[in-house]
C-alpha cells in the first residue's frame, strides 16, 4: 500500500547492508568486493535474466491453463509508480543476496569443504532459512533457488548469472505478475495471480527450470571457479 516507503526502505537498508558486508569482508579478510562477486560480465547477467524471463513466462502460462479465474488483470495509475520505486530497489536487494550468499557464503563454504555440493547444499538451506516467514512452499522454494545458483556461481567464477536470473524473478514477482500470496501481494502489478492451491506446483516448477538454467551455465562453458585462499 506504501510503494515509496517499502522500496526506499528496501533499497536503502539492503544498500547499507550491501556496505557494511564490503567492509567487514576488507577489515577482517583482506579482500575487495570484487574478489567476493568474481568474474563478472554483462553477457552472463543478460544470459541469466532472458533465461528466467522465460521460465516465469512459462510457468505463469502453465498456471493459467490450469486456473486461468486464478488471474486479473490489476494495472492502474500506481503500476507506472510501482516500476520507478521497484526496479532500483530490487537491483540493489537481489545484488546484496547474490553478494552475500552466492558470493561470500558460497566461498566460505567451499574453503572450508572442498567439496562443491556440500558448498551449495549448505548456503541453499542458509539462504531457505531467510524464506521461511513466506512460507513453507516459498522456503522450500528457496533452498532449491539456493543451492543450485550457488552452483552455478560456483561453475561461473562469479555471481553475474545468478544475479541476472534472480533479479528478473523478483521484479517479475512484484511488478509483471504478484500473487496474492507472497510478500509483494496487495502491488498494483499488471496482473494478479490468486491461486493458493498452485503453491507448491509454483515451488516445484521453479526447481525444474533451475536445473536447466544449471545446464544452460555448464552449456555455455563458462569458467570453473577457483576460490582464493584466506
Amino acid at each position: 500500500k506504501h510503494i515509496a516507503g517499502f522500496y526506499g526502505g528496501t533499497g536503502l537498508l539492503f544498500g547499507a547492508l550491501l556496505v557494511a558486508m564490503a567492509v567487514a569482508v576488507r577489515l577482517l579478510h583482506g579482500k575487495r568486493p570484487g574478489d567476493i562477486v568474481g568474474v563478472w560480465s554483462w553477457r552472463r547477467l543478460a544470459t541469466g535474466a532472458g533465461v528466467w524471463l522465460a521460465i516465469c513466462i512459462i510457468a505463469g502460462g502453465v498456471d493459467y491453463l490450469i486456473q486461468p479465474a486464478g488471474f486479473s488483470a490489476t494495472a492502474s495509475a500506481a503500476t507506472a509508480t510501482l516500476a520507478l520505486w521497484a526496479v532500483p530497489s530490487l537491483i540493489v536487494q537481489t545484488f546484496t543476496e547474490e553478494f552475500i550468499f552466492r558470493g561470500y557464503v558460497t566461498q566460505a563454504l567451499l574453503l572450508a569443504t572442498r567439496r562443491p555440493m556440500v558448498a551449495a547444499v549448505l548456503s541453499g538451506l542458509a539462504f531457505a532459512a531467510l524464506h521461511i516467514p513466506n512460507g513453507w512452499p516459498q522456503a522450500a522454494s528457496a533452498a532449491a533457488f539456493g543451492m543450485i545458483t550457488a552452483l552455478i556461481a560456483m561453475r561461473t567464477a562469479g555471481i553475474a548469472f545468478t544475479f541476472g536470473l534472480h533479479l528478473v524473478n523478483n521484479l517479475f514477482g512484484a511488478v509483471i505478475v504478484v500473487s496474492a500470496n507472497d510478500v509483494f501481494r496487495g502491488s498494483p502489478a499488471l496482473i494478479t495471480q490468486t491461486t493458493p492451491q498452485l503453491m507448491w506446483l509454483d515451488a516445484a516448477v521453479p526447481f525444474v527450470a533451475l536445473l536447466a538454467a544449471l545446464w544452460i551455465s555448464g552449456a555455455l562453458r563458462l569458467q570453473a571457479v577457483s576460490p582464493r585462499p584466506s
